[in-house]
């Protein structure tokens, strides 16, 4: 089994005695839009500072420490040697703590969704496990490290394939109590069956290509249109000195830049002529 994405990480499933090899596959994809920020006046990049909120003064990297806020106005100060003492110790293991019925975890627990696949001579133990968690209706719970990040983890059966879908931690999940919600009323019988019916009406099988993110899809369609008819900014390329062609690039720009004001110029004081000698005519 191979999968089209690239491997995130190496590693191995264990469960009692049995150490299954696997790979990790990313199984959804960013589709958001990725907006860049540019100058207006002159179409460069603008780029991120880092200043004192204060006094607005640009820091320097070798300033800045990391803080965690414990009381009003009040942080603890830690370097870098004590955050990196309490990261988790990475390893290449999935291992299972135990097992629970899938429909016992809250939909709200599930954060980000990995295929895995087996590798090396793991097919038949991969197969096996898989199967028995559809069998059974449960999911692993296990722990794992990933990018010196400890997550929560579920292992469910989908198909042919195991995925490891990182779960959010019980401290993350905000009681609803805090909604304040009111207790449901009784419902009049008559009601709940038109509204059964209603929803009876409107059910149809799952289709997910039916529903598309329209937003996406509208501002990409006019990108496309605007730079069909022409207007397209360029942006100039920076020279951090490691290209001695990026100076031509720069330079061209400017050069190009520079026509198009001097040909502005010169239509208005133009336009500013011909004005002037209506007037006087």
């Amino acid at each position: 089994m191979a999968a089209g994405k690239r491997v995130v990480w190496k590693g191995a499933i264990s469960f009692g005695l049995v150490n299954i090899p696997v790979a990790l596959h990313t199984a959804v994809g960013e589709s958001g839009l990725d907006f860049d920020w540019l100058d207006k006046r002159s179409m460069e990049p603008v780029g991120y500072k880092r200043i004192n909120k204060r006094t607005g003064e640009e820091m320097l990297g070798e300033n800045i420490v990391r803080g965690i806020a414990y009381d009003r106005d009040q942080y603890v100060v830690l370097t870098d040697e004590e955050i990196r003492a309490s990261l988790p110790q990475t390893t290449q293991m999935i291992e299972i703590e135990c097992f629970v019925a899938t429909d016992e975890i809250p939909l709200l627990y599930f954060e980000r969704p990995y295929y895995l696949v087996p590798v090396g001579q793991a097919d038949k133990a991969y197969a096996l496990l898989r199967e028995t968690l559809a069998r059974t209706q449960r999911a692993g719970i296990a722990r794992v490290v990933l990018h010196t990040k400890q997550h929560l983890a579920a292992l469910l059966p989908a198909g042919p394939v195991l995925m490891l879908v990182l779960l959010r931690w019980a401290n993350q999940i905000r009681p609803v109590e805090e909604l304040g919600l009111q207790a449901a009323s009784e419902f009049n019988p008559k009601e709940l069956d038109i509204a059964r019916q209603l929803v009876d009406t409107m059910t149809e099988a799952w289709q997910p290509h039916r529903f598309t993110d329209s937003f996406r899809a509208q501002v990409m369609a006019l990108v496309e249109e605007k730079a069909r008819t022409g207007h397209i900014e360029t942006v100039p390329a920076i020279d951090d000195g490691s290209d001695s062609g990026a100076e031509v690039i720069d330079l061209t720009e400017l050069l190009r830049r520079s026509l198009q004001a001097k040909r502005l110029d010169r239509d208005k004081q133009q336009a500013a002529k011909k004005t002037r000698v209506r007037r006087k005519g």
